[in-house]
């Protein structure tokens, strides 16, 4: 039951009937078994997965929440009427603190665990038998739908009650929302336990056409997305991806702009769906794009695109990891002998490595995807380095930094270096393939391949590459507008009643005219 499939939106339409008629408490029950008909709609043993999950992270908030309670009391406790000391106090809160620490690392190994065991066994055990000249059989497992991005979550949710960000769930069926909840399971974006319930999926929740019509816009917005663009771009980035052949010169220049279409209007297209979806039942979710292709670096990129991965990874990583007392000191270290600002990154820079070996990593289980993620750490690690000489450059320059124009500058280079770690992406025959494609960007140019005789042999008709240029040049537009504050949505819902249906049903009828229905691709980040 894909987000592009009619069966979808038949469910939604049911779903939203049954919704809006049950008495108001029971409306998250009824989300509940919607997210569990979904779910089981793709694989019902896949099911499991979120069974275990959930267990984890509810019995771990349960312990958490009672440790937390025990300290307190045994804080308070009187000996022969005579209240504890200060210290006595310190070493009852340490003891309790040493058991609560136990509870989280014990749900994240069992969380990560299940993670790793299905999607890196195979990748591990292959390269053993290629370093050691092993015979060992590779494991093969069944692959839960979404599993990344609702083990991710359900940690998240134990590390927050342990930090004191969220209060326990104590409905075990409402925890299994939480980590089930059917719009976002399979893309994102990567919720966090109290953004859910500020943004209303355990409340209740009157019809409100508004609402209802606000949600229908954002799935069509994504539709747009997803089906005139994206699918569309994907057909060259195929043909010239699923072959041996470097075609080298403009054609790779292309592929890797096609590429960038497909992949940002696939994936955002899809949180559109999904943010829309969740709008209709009353729940609001967090936004997971930004205009990532208007950063000015690659660090501002990451903090536009996917911004619930870039979030978890900044909580629960960065932060744990930079501050840590070997961090610490090796930051003393590097200012006793390179100084005050070498000595503040270098802890910086090796939070940001280890972020995005990990980010690669969870990608996918390849060496080109750890490479991916090793490039970006790279870049921005080296940035942080040598910001203080980037500064002295430019005014040795004369070129001002604050400038329009160093600014389009910025945001064209960061674009071009998105655009060469999406090599990575596109690698799928090997890296050897991706060398090859790279080596590609800097020969064989000829004009001939811009001719539309032999850009058609890629699959895509000149009417196919007009539409792309005009679609993009709309979400270009849209992009500006919202980089100035302005609410689309908002701005349209002003308009006279007969001149906004004219845009809501001359939108709905290019995506049926213009868009690749019926021959579609799923989501590519439902992979994940």
């Amino acid at each position: 039951m894909s987000f592009i499939n009619v069966s979808f939106f038949l469910f939604i339409l049911l779903g939203m009937i049954i919704y809006y008629l049950v008495p108001k408490k029971f409306q998250w029950f009824i989300l509940l078994v919607l997210s569990v008909i979904y779910y089981c709609s793709f694989s019902f043993k896949c099911a499991y997965a979120l069974i275990y999950i959930t267990t984890i992270i509810f019995v771990a908030g349960l312990l958490l929440t009672k440790l937390d309670k025990d300290c307190k009391i045994a804080c308070k406790k009187e000996v022969d009427s005579v209240k504890l000391s200060r210290e006595e106090k310190k070493v009852i809160k340490a003891k309790y603190t040493r058991k609560r620490k136990a509870v989280v690392a014990i749900a994240c190994v069992l969380g990560f665990g299940l993670l790793a065991l299905i999607k890196y066994t195979g990748f591990t055990v292959s390269n053993l038998n290629a370093v050691f000249g092993l015979s060992i059989k590779t494991p093969s497992f069944l692959v839960p739908i979404g599993l990344s991005f609702f083990t991710f979550q359900g940690i998240s949710y134990v590390i927050d009650v342990y930090q004191g960000k969220c209060d326990a769930c104590t409905n075990y069926l409402k925890m299994l929302l939480f980590v089930s909840f059917f719009p976002q399971i399979m893309q994102g974006p990567i919720g966090r336990y109290n953004h859910f319930v500020e943004g209303g999926l355990f409340a209740e929740h009157k019809w409100d056409l508004r609402r209802v019509q606000f949600g229908a816009q954002r799935i069509g917005w994504g539709l747009f997305k997803k089906l005139v663009l994206a699918d569309r771009a994907g057909v060259l980035v195929t043909a010239v991806t699923n072959t041996s052949t470097i075609y080298g010169g403009y054609i790779n220049v292309l592929t890797l702009l096609m590429y960038s279409i497909q992949l940002y209007m696939d994936f955002s297209g899809g949180i559109d769906i999904v943010i829309g979806v969740a709008e209709i039942f009353g729940v609001t979710m967090d936004e997971n794009f930004r205009q990532p292709y208007f950063s000015k670096s690659i660090g501002e990129f990451w903090r536009r695109w996917h911004i619930s991965l870039g979030a978890w990874m900044k909580d629960y990583i960065f932060y744990p990891f930079s501050l840590t007392k070997a961090m610490n000191n090796l930051g003393k270290w590097g200012r006793k002998h390179f100084g005050k600002h070498f000595g503040t990154v270098i802890p910086i820079c090796l939070a940001n490595l280890l972020i995005f070996f990990i980010v690669g990593i969870w990608h996918g289980a390849e060496w080109r995807y750890v490479i991916y993620g090793i490039y970006n750490g790279l870049i921005i690690a080296v940035s942080a380095a040598l910001k203080p000489y980037f500064k002295k450059w430019l005014k040795f320059f004369h070129i001002n930094g604050e400038s329009k124009g160093w600014h389009i500058v910025q945001i064209i280079r960061t674009f071009i270096l998105v655009n060469i770690g999406w090599i990575c992406d596109i690698s799928a025959l090997g890296m050897r393939w991706g060398i090859d494609f790279t080596l590609g960007l800097f020969k064989n140019y000829h004009l001939s391949q811009l001719r539309l005789s032999y850009l058609s042999c890629f699959g895509l008709a000149a009417y196919d590459y007009a539409i792309l240029l005009v679609g993009c040049l709309i979400i270009f537009i849209v992009s500006l507008l919202k980089e100035r504050g302005v609410n689309i949505r908002e701005s349209i819902a002003l308009k006279p009643i007969a001149l906004r249906w004219v845009i809501y049903y001359g939108f709905f009828v290019m995506i049926l005219i213009l868009g690749y229905i019926g021959t579609t691709s799923g989501f590519m980040y439902a992979n994940f």
